[in-house]
C-alpha cells in the first residue's frame, strides 16, 4: 500500500494488547517489520509476532527494570538500559531469553540508545552527560564524548555519522570514525518556552532530524543546512513526559502520541497537520508511536499496545 495523505488517514485500531499493568516505556520494529519489541514500567519485555497480531511469552527483568529497548541490527537481540539498581546497558538474546552481556560506565541514567545500521557498534546518552561507543561483542567502553549538558543522540541512515542534541539547543554532527575529534558541524537553536529535548531521530532519507521534547513541541530541521524547517505544536502533554515522535517509513510524515489518546499526524513537506488518530481512552498517554518499516502498520504504545491498520477491502 503507497504511503500517501488518504491511507495515512485510514488509519484504525485493529488489535489492542493489555500484557503490561505499567507504562510501555519504549517499542522498536526490527528491520524486516515482522517483529516488535516493547519495555515496560512494569520491568517485562515483550515481543509480539506481526505477521500472526499475537504477544509471545513475557520475558521479566524485575530485577534491573527495563527501559529504550532496541533491537540490534540481526533482529534476533536486544539492547535495553536499566532502570533499578544501576545504569547498566543490557544486552538480551531473544532466542533463549538469556543476558549476553551488559556494558557499564555510564553513572546516572542512560537517556537514548542508538544501534549502528552497518556493523555491531552502537551509542548511548546519560544523564550523566557523556555519549559512549560501543562494540556489541565487547564490554569496554570504545569511545567517551563528554558534553557540557544533557545529550540524545542518534545514527544517520548510513551508519556514518551520528548527531548529539546537547542541554536542548545545540546538535553536533560527528563523524563515526574520527569522533574524538569533535564534531564536524554545530547547529545552534534558540526556541522560546521551558522545556527538555528528550529524544532526537535522524529521518529515513537522511535528510532531516527531528527532535522530541517533554512539552506538546517538535522541532523538524535540515541535517545537512540545520535550518529549523517546522515545529510541530498541538499534541497534548500536560503530564510532560518524553513522548517519542518518529517518522514514516518514506520520510513524509511525522507521527506523534499525547497525554488525550491520540494520535497527530503531520507532513514533513509543509508542515501541515493532517489528521488526528483516536484511541478509545481519552485519558492514555501515547508515549511513543512507530510505524512498520516493511508494511503499512502503526503500533503505539501507552498501558497498552495497539496495532493500527487500514480498513480492509471485502471486495
Amino acid at each position: 500500500m503507497l504511503i500517501n495523505d488518504t491511507n495515512v488517514k485510514s488509519f484504525r485500531m485493529t488489535k489492542v494488547f493489555r500484557e503490561n499493568t505499567e507504562r510501555i516505556n519504549a517499542c522498536d520494529f526490527n528491520k524486516n517489520g515482522d517483529l516488535l519489541i516493547s519495555s515496560s514500567d512494569d520491568d517485562n519485555i515483550v515481543v509480539y509476532d506481526c505477521e500472526a497480531g499475537l504477544p509471545k511469552k513475557p520475558i521479566p527483568s524485575k530485577k534491573y527494570g527495563c527501559d529504550m529497548i532496541r533491537f540490534t541490527r540481526s533482529g534476533e537481540q536486544a539492547l535495553h538500559c536499566s532502570m533499578k539498581v544501576d545504569d547498566s546497558i543490557r544486552y538480551l538474546s531473544l532466542s533463549d531469553s538469556k543476558y549476553i552481556r551488559y556494558y557499564t560506565g555510564h553513572t546516572k541514567k542512560v537517556r537514548s540508545l542508538s544501534i549502528s545500521p552497518i556493523d555491531k557498534s552502537f551509542l548511548s546518552a546519560s544523564a550523566d552527560r557523556t555519549v559512549r561507543v560501543w562494540d556489541l561483542r565487547s564490554a569496554l567502553c570504545q569511545g567517551l564524548i563528554t558534553t557540557p549538558g544533557n545529550p540524545v543522540v542518534d545514527y544517520d541512515p548510513d551508519g556514518l555519522a551520528f548527531g548529539i542534541g546537547i542541554d536542548s539547543q545545540i546538535i553536533g554532527l560527528y563523524d563515526i570514525r574520527n569522533h574524538e575529534k569533535g564534531p564536524f558541524e554545530i547547529l545552534k537553536y534558540e526556541c522560546e518556552g521551558d522545556f527538555e529535548w528528550t529524544h532526537l531521530k535522524f529521518s529515513p532519507n537522511g535528510k532531516m532530524i527531528l527532535v522530541s521534547t517533554n512539552t506538546s513541541l517538535i522541532l523538524l530541521v535540515d541535517a545537512f543546512s540545520g535550518v529549523l524547517l517546522h515545529t510541530f505544536t498541538g499534541h497534548q502533554n500536560t503530564k510532560n513526559i518524553p513522548l517519542e515522535a518518529s517518522f514514516s517509513p518514506d520520510s513524509r510524515y511525522v507521527f506523534c502520541g499525547s497525554t488525550d489518546g491520540r494520535i497527530h499526524i503531520w507532513r514533513t513537506a509543509d508542515g501541515e497537520k493532517l489528521t488526528t488518530l483516536t484511541t478509545d481512552n481519552s485519558s492514555d498517554s501515547i508515549q511513543t508511536v512507530q510505524f512498520n518499516p516493511k508494511s503499512f502498520m502503526l503500533a503505539t504504545a501507552s498501558n497498552n499496545m495497539i496495532f493500527w491498520l487500514p480498513p480492509v477491502d471485502d471486495d
